[in-house]
């Protein structure tokens, strides 16, 4: 019997994915892909998340990313709270900071993440962390807030990574650890998470596997490539596949408070 695995971040709301909802699940179901988690970036795609969720047994976050955080009026916590009240809705997220395109002034991403731990402290939430080019803020308000919750898709130095496990967060790792040319701090960092810390994620349809043989004629991303990325891990930490996948599913259920 094959070892079930949990996709930590699928952005199933995407365009990318339109009409092709059951397929990606049946092909991901197919590569012992049992469940996944949905993100929500903005109250709109929180509320397709959630509904994805509902019709396909899957779970989802709902949240605002950084990205979209000049977009959030003061009823953000309302809606949030309204979603959050679904038990398919596991954390508050996709949420953080994102310096690197700065789509959203910073100053306003800092208040809208600050909103978002203090939602997910009142509700007792995990949270759904984003983080690019802005460790030092990040890490400064995560220090003001109990929180828990994953870095999802760490692509971080050594020396933020020391901090996010010093906080107690899990470590979210993607398809960027399977690229042979940026992501080689990554691959030399997998091996300093420890096994019970670390949650697996395609983030799809983004950061498709560079290790997939053969190569696909897509360069869309999908849930089912999960095991690209679990079989590199476990190359680098040089422990058995069937390892990583039992410890990051259970990781995952622990995390998001969800049964075996």
């Amino acid at each position: 019997m094959s070892t079930m695995l949990i996709d930590a971040g699928v952005n199933l709301t995407n365009h990318q994915f339109d009409a092709q909802h059951e397929a990606i699940i049946t092909r991901a179901k197919a590569h012992d892909v049992g469940q996944m988690l949905l993100i929500g970036c903005d109250v709109s795609t929180s509320q397709q998340a959630l509904t994805l969720a509902q019709d396909y047994e899957l779970l989802a976050t709902a949240g605002v990313h950084p990205h979209d955080a000049k977009s959030v009026d003061e009823q953000l916590e309302t809606q949030l709270r309204h979603l959050a009240a679904n038990s398919k809705v596991v954390a508050i997220g996709e949420c953080g900071l994102d310096y690197n395109r700065d789509f959203s002034p910073r100053d306003v991403q800092r208040s809208v993440l600050h909103r978002q731990l203090t939602l997910a402290e009142q509700l007792d939430l995990p949270v759904y962390l984003h983080e690019r080019d802005a460790s030092e803020d990040m890490l400064a308000i995560l220090k003001m807030y109990s929180v828990r919750g994953v870095l999802h898709c760490f692509t971080g130095d050594q020396q933020a990574l020391e901090q996010y496990l010093a906080l107690g967060l899990h470590i979210g790792i993607t398809g960027w650890v399977c690229d042979e040319r940026r992501g080689k701090e990554l691959q030399q960092l997998v091996p300093l998470i420890p096994l019970d810390k670390l949650l697996i994620e395609t983030d799809a349809p983004f950061l498709i596997p560079r290790t997939i043989t053969p190569k696909p004629k897509s360069r869309r991303n999908e849930p089912c490539f999960l095991p690209y990325i679990c079989q590199t891990i476990a190359s680098l930490k040089n422990i058995e596949f069937t390892a990583v996948a039992e410890q990051t599913t259970l990781n995952f259920q622990q995390l998001f408070n969800r049964k075996g």
